[in-house]
């Protein structure tokens, strides 16, 4: 797979670079201003802005809307236990949207990052 890359628009990049680092196996690629840090894991790039800054991430757009972190949209990181890695990230002091769901496709959680972006944790069937 090519390298995917995804930009999640936070309150604060530090505290997005901790959570992601330290909760959530992602590894700190640059981190070459206040408002930008890009974390990989995998093959996966995730470009957090701050929510002001000198790029393009942070302007408003035409119509006036500001980009705002904690929408729906999210990454999915496929996790082996899922009721471990809740707990793990509870403990942690993790803010999740709901319980673990499970249906026919698996097992999932949304777990937020310190800006309150999703992260959906997802656990395939017979893991």
């Amino acid at each position: 797979m090519a390298t995917v890359s995804v930009r999640y628009i936070v309150d604060d990049v530090d505290a997005a670079i901790a959570f992601y680092t330290q909760s959530l196996g992602f590894s700190l690629a640059m981190h070459p201003a206040p408002s930008f840090a890009m974390l990989t894991r995998g093959d996966l790039s995730l470009l957090v802005n701050a929510t002001t800054g000198p790029g393009g991430a942070s302007q408003p757009m035409p119509d006036g809307r500001k980009p705002a972190p904690g929408g729906w949209n999210r990454i999915q990181i496929e996790v082996g236990n899922i009721e471990a890695e809740v707990a793990r990230l509870r403990k942690s002091g993790a803010r999740f949207r709901n319980d673990i769901v499970a249906g026919i496709g698996g097992k999932q959680v949304l777990v937020e990052d310190p800006a309150g972006n999703p992260i959906e944790l997802f656990e395939p069937p017979g893991s």
